[in-house]
């Protein structure tokens, strides 16, 4: 048994990952503002004695008021905390970025005091709108550092500087993988992403609203896909990153509407609006170092995928 600290803990990705954790036999103690993750989310956990829950914002340097690790040896970090979606990390700008570099520094610190591993939950965004296709590791990427999305590109970017620079000063034993677009039951229906947009507009009788012709590429993994590929990347041996974690099967975001609305059933428009201001036009993950190193790939097909993410948001109010 090992005791997981998971930042974000109750996000999208964070509580799935909690979940799995504890299915382990784990101890998991999560972290959490809950700017955009949610006590739903772990409200099925919550009777586990192995899990704690803690309020906390990681810009803040006091979580050691909240935690006392004297007592509590943390033997692992997932550092999930930062607003991921469009809408929330536009509407924060500054607290994304406070996130991204001082909420990393404090989780890094931590991780040097306690001689604990960190894996940072970076995301394909540091490639920007890529030039390169399928995107590899060693691609340095194509961001706007002026632009609405750089709070979330470039501090993610800055995030993955500080890991390794805490790495060859510190030794702190870092892993980074980049997270490539990724979906599945817990999503926040307002959150802005593609897929839990063209669903609940489906499942409501409304128009689905692509940006842009509907012609530019996205690669879309299942969250239970990716939760395994980043407990590969912690438990490796030596591994630093930064690995792709992704699905290489590439579509068109015309094609996902209408995928979405042949499987909700209903006779629902497609209708075209502008592109956002450096919207990514392809994405695709490269993930060959993942397949060489942590033997992990995508094992759930889109259709598959979506028929559960459909059916969790006919459960949802909202």
């Amino acid at each position: 048994m090992k005791k997981i600290l998971i930042t974000g803990g109750a996000g999208f990705i964070g509580s799935h990952l909690t979940e799995y954790l504890l299915k382990q036999g784990h101890q998991a103690v999560v972290v959490d503002n809950f700017f955009t993750g949610s006590r739903d989310n772990l409200a099925h956990l919550i009777n586990n004695s192995n899990l704690e829950i803690i309020e906390h914002n990681i810009i803040e340097n006091n979580i050691e008021e909240k935690i006392n690790f004297s007592k509590v040896k943390i033997d692992e970090i997932y550092n999930l905390a930062c607003p991921a979606s469009p809408v929330a990390y536009q509407k924060t700008p500054v607290e994304t970025v406070k996130a991204n570099v001082i909420g990393m520094i404090n989780m890094l610190e931590l991780a040097k005091k306690l001689g604990a591993k960190i894996l940072q939950a970076s995301t394909s965004e540091i490639y920007g709108d890529p030039v390169e296709h399928p995107q590899r590791e060693n691609y340095w990427g194509n961001v706007n550092c002026t632009g609405p999305r750089a709070c979330y590109d470039e501090g993610k970017r800055c995030a993955e500087t500080l890991c390794f620079d805490y790495y060859r000063e510190y030794q702190v034993q870092v892993k980074v993988v980049r997270i490539f677009n990724t979906y599945g039951p817990r999503m926040t229906p307002d959150d802005g992403r593609v897929v839990s947009n063209f669903i609940v507009q489906a499942l409501n009788n409304k128009d689905l609203t692509i940006y842009g012709d509907g012609k530019q590429t996205r690669s879309f993994q299942y969250v239970d896909d990716l939760v395994l590929g980043m407990v590969k990347m912690m438990e490796s041996n030596g591994l630093t990153g930064p690995i792709n974690l992704g699905n290489p099967d590439e579509f068109t975001i015309k094609e996902l509407a209408e995928k979405i609305v042949q499987m909700v059933g209903k006779n629902n428009k497609i209708v075209y609006k502008d592109l956002p201001i450096d919207d990514p036009t392809r994405r695709r993950p490269d993930i060959s170092l993942a397949k060489k190193e942590l033997a992990w790939e995508p094992k759930i097909k889109l259709e598959e995928g979506l028929k559960k993410t459909v059916e969790y948001f006919k459960t949802v109010k909202y």
